[in-house]
């Protein structure tokens, strides 16, 4: 008995690999629940990871139908016990429109100048985590030195300042001014945004950048890492740091985290 040809996937293209692709939804109230319930659950993940911090860090989501609005998590509840209808619905003045709780000022200065500046974001993610607080006090770009790093090469900048917590709208505007059109952000005694054009994204990339980080410092700790040559760098930029490739990355995660938790829907 025969059987039909499955395509492969991840096969090689022009211009990097060749993904999946994305979700198409229905009507915007679908999408809506689709970005509300993966945003529930990337902050599960995120304490999955280690990358909470007390009251520190959040994820945005712009919202599908109110554009100029964003979820975010409230203040004061564990990125493990966040729930659906724990999400706050804020626009970019800083008005609550949905929600029981209160939010992180920090989270709304910076995230909405994000949001407002840069209309192709989907999300935005930042979180105080150990190797990328770390990293943040070096006052560097990320050296191509791995595969993960390669995610980052000359899309990623530097925000050479700090000024204590980023509560303010004019500091939340220079970050967001040094994010520019690039992917991430490492702003100097501080920490990491990084931002994509799916949640998934935003999400996958703060995750890699704290990996490479994490490499960063392992090998610098025994030697002096050797750096991938520019041309080679940038090819496996455009491989494994598109914005399909983020997205992707973490949707195993994603649906195993939907499936074993789903009091999350709630």
């Amino acid at each position: 008995m025969g059987h039909s040809e499955k395509e492969l996937g991840l096969t090689l293209v022009k211009d990097g690999l060749k993904w999946p692709p994305m979700p198409e939804f229905a009507s915007p109230q679908e999408e809506r629940l689709h970005r509300k319930q993966r945003l529930a659950a990337a902050y599960r993940i995120f304490a999955l990871h280690g990358l909470e911090s007390g009251i520190g860090g959040h994820i945005t989501v712009r919202d599908p139908i109110l554009t100029d609005h964003f979820w975010v998590n409230p203040l004061g509840v564990h990125f493990s016990r966040i729930k659906v209808s724990d999400l706050v619905l804020v626009d970019h003045e800083g008005h609550i429109k949905e929600g029981h709780h209160t939010i992180n000022a920090a989270a709304y200065a910076i995230h909405s100048s994000v949001h407002r500046l840069r209309p192709d974001v989907i999300a935005a993610a930042h979180s105080h985590s150990r190797f990328s607080t770390a990293f943040a006090t070096l006052g560097r770009t990320l050296p191509p030195i791995s595969q993960e790093a390669c995610s980052f090469y000359e899309d990623h900048a530097l925000y050479d300042g700090y000024d204590g917590v980023a509560a303010s709208d004019s500091e939340a505007i220079r970050i967001a001014n040094a994010l520019g059109s690039k992917k991430a952000v490492i702003c100097r005694n501080h920490g990491v945004f990084t931002v994509g054009h799916s949640l998934e994204e935003a999400v996958f990339w703060f995750i890699r950048m704290e990996r490479a980080f994490e490499q960063f410092f392992l090998a610098s700790s025994v030697g002096v890492p050797v750096e991938i040559d520019p041309a080679t760098a940038l090819l496996a930029s455009r491989q494994v740091g598109s914005h399909q490739s983020g997205w992707y990355s973490l949707t195993p995660l994603m649906d195993k985290i939907l499936i074993e938790q789903p009091d999350l829907l709630d």
